[in-house]
């Protein structure tokens, strides 16, 4: 893949994500009875611009952002249309839109994957790989239900379980011959990726038939497993078990892309889902200049039942976005490093 085509599918693909995202807050303020003073993909100077109704729709030069433009967003407003004087209900449903259609957007790329697949996974094993070191404990027909005790339902599942656990010890719950076993410590070999070591799956799992309700059930798992591997890689990174070297910003992104997009279509439309959800999950993290800064916010406006002055709420986001700056600055040159010593 030629760098310029590199270059226009990464932007191509992080505007229809923002615009996605944006897309939610602006459905939902417009259901609302917000004003919607501009609705924008990209940010600096306007490209094009269009009036409709009460809203300007503009395309901007710079594809590293875009924004809707709601009355009483950012600051407290007189006009009985600004959002910050709807009710807090509406205005939850408001801030969290973004990060809903964020996920919405990766579950049905997740339904198109896997509806272009012939068979739909099950967590029974049908195979060993050569060599299999879990051959010594398990067996051809296990069913297995839980990975160090969380449920799995699907083969990715497993997987996403064998990343969370780690370099720790793995057990099994398994169905064998009828009988629900927990077998302790099986050995799996074990690879590094990208600096963090995990379990390796040396099984094959059997596949079954396709249905509507399979389909759909596969999708909903393999978005779940990804929902769920952000948070638990955000905690290990506040935990300190994982290292700020192993984030990825843009540059590490734009290059995942590149490699996913030489593998075929199934393989950027795997990166597309993941990079979507993955946006939609951490604009949820409360921490302040996100949406979940802001839903943080909102939640205790409506236990207290009067809000935090607008001011104060003002300076945190202001100073959380010189922080996720400073973060962004940080990976994009850890991504830079990478690429040019590896």
């Amino acid at each position: 893949m030629s760098l310029f085509v590199t270059i226009l599918s990464v932007i191509l693909i992080f505007g229809f994500i923002i615009f996605i995202h944006e897309l939610g807050h602006f459905t939902v303020a417009k259901a609302c009875g917000a004003l919607v003073h501009e609705f924008s993909l990209g940010m600096g100077p306007a490209l094009l611009k269009k009036q409709w109704g009460e809203t300007t729709y503009a395309l901007r030069l710079l594809p590293i952002g875009g924004f809707v433009a709601v009355e009483g967003e950012d600051e407290d407003s007189d006009n009985e249309r600004a959002i910050n004087r709807k009710p807090v209900w509406q205005r939850i449903l408001f801030v969290g839109a973004g990060a809903f259609m964020n996920v919405l957007f990766g579950f049905i790329l997740m339904v198109i994957i896997v509806a272009n697949q012939e068979l739909v996974s099950t967590t029974t094993i049908a195979q060993f790989q050569e060599g299999a070191t879990s051959s010594q404990v398990l067996q051809i027909g296990d069913e297995i239900l839980e990975v160090n005790g969380a449920p799995v339902r699907i083969g990715n599942d497993i997987v996403f379980e064998f990343i969370s656990v780690g370099s720790e010890p793995v057990d099994l719950t398994i169905i064998r011959d009828g009988e629900t076993i927990l077998l302790e410590d099986v050995p799996f070999p074990m690879q590094t990726i990208d600096g963090i070591t995990m379990a390796s799956m040396d099984f094959l799992v059997y596949g079954q038939e396709k249905t509507v309700f399979s389909t759909l059930k596969e999708a909903w798992h393999m978005t779940t497993g990804v929902v769920k591997q952000v948070w638990d890689s955000f905690f290990k990174l506040v935990t300190g078990q994982y290292k700020m070297q192993q984030l990825s910003g843009p540059v590490g992104v734009s290059s995942a892309i590149g490699e996913a997009a030489s593998l075929g279509m199934e393989n950027l439309l795997l990166m597309v889902a993941f990079i979507t959800i993955n946006i939609g999950v951490f604009n949820l993290i409360p921490l302040p200049a996100l949406d979940g800064g802001r839903l943080f916010f909102l939640l205790i406006e409506a236990v207290r039942g009067k809000p935090i002055p607008a001011k104060y709420e003002g300076f945190i986001h202001a100073a959380g976005l010189f922080l996720l700056m400073g973060l962004m600055l940080f990976v994009t040159f850890n991504d830079v490093v990478k690429l040019l010593f590896a």
